[in-house]
């Protein structure tokens, strides 16, 4: 690990943990999250960003060309397009493509499965736009990670047009909680409280099964769908969600690249101004991105 990264877990286990053990207002937390987004995390200043009904486009409107719809994170519960505009513009840079960030409904207001229903309409806004589905590319962090994943699994089961690719950065795919690494990890995570987990997941499911592959899709059936690629770090509490989706994928027949990093925060790509980890993640990740979608260019 870079000695940015030991400073910045030390920042994160003294400031970001103490705060999610303890905070209860949405708004707050919403209010928190968009203030250090625009003051930690800027957009390169080389990058447009046009805010557009539902949500913002980062370098570029989405043409006919590759696309990378992009699902941000907050536990259902806060996070935005602007929260997140920073990170995916880097994506965009490096990955030559534009990035669409659409707004999603968030709990309490938005329940269970008012995100999904809001990411479907996402990703048929840029079909009905003229993209292929084969240029596409969906992605996201953490519960907008899981949503990524759950709009495959849900895309999977109508039969409806499969993207070219998707990928995820520390995603939440089993809301009921079940892996080992929520306990094992409950002290090693430098930010996520493992006590919190049900108690956000809750505020979004709103009674709703947390087995509904909807909502967890670590119970969805992938068969046919394109590459995935995933992330996580080995000392988070969120760690088996990408291992065991990674080994569903993989027993579905889908291609998986499954990369279990080093002592890195929970979405680490996010601080890649700060930490040359998260850089080079970012940089892996286009590669991968580009490769994934060459062949709908080419054609």
């Amino acid at each position: 690990m870079s000695w940015q990264g030991a400073v910045f877990n030390r920042l994160l286990r003294l400031t970001e943990k103490p705060y999610l053990s303890r905070a209860s207002d949405p708004e707050a937390m919403r209010a928190r999250f968009l203030g250090r987004a625009r003051l930690f995390f800027p957009v390169p200043r080389s990058v447009p960003v046009t805010a557009v009904p539902g949500g913002l486009w980062v370098g570029g409107a989405p043409g006919r060309g590759p696309v990378i719809l992009y699902f941000h994170g907050g536990a259902f519960v806060f996070g935005a397009p602007e929260t997140h505009k920073g990170l995916v513009a880097r994506l965009a840079q490096l990955a030559g493509m534009p990035v669409v960030l659409p707004r999603y409904r968030l709990a309490p207001e938005g329940p269970f499965p008012a995100a999904l229903v809001d990411a479907r309409a996402a990703y048929e806004s840029l079909l009905a736009r003229g993209v292929a589905a084969e240029r596409i590319v969906i992605g996201g962090d953490s519960a907008g990670g899981g949503l990524a994943l759950s709009l495959l699994g849900d895309l999977c089961s109508r039969g409806a047009p499969q993207p070219a690719a998707s990928f995820a950065f520390s995603p939440v795919t089993d809301l009921t909680f079940s892996g080992e690494s929520i306990l094992s990890n409950a002290v090693r995570d430098v930010m996520l409280p493992a006590a919190r987990t049900r108690d956000l997941a809750t505020i979004y499911l709103q009674g709703a099964d947390p087995r509904d592959p909807r909502a967890s899709p670590l119970f969805a059936d992938f068969t046919g769908a394109g590459p995935v690629w995933l992330t996580a770090g080995r000392t988070e509490i969120l760690l088996d969600d990408t291992r065991r989706m990674a080994e569903l994928l993989r027993q579905q027949g889908v291609p998986v690249e499954e990369i279990i990093a080093g002592d890195l925060p929970h979405v680490w790509p996010f601080s890649w101004r700060w930490l040359p980890e998260a850089d080079r993640t970012l940089r892996d990740l286009a590669g991968w991105i580009r490769t994934a979608v060459a062949p709908s260019v080419e054609s």
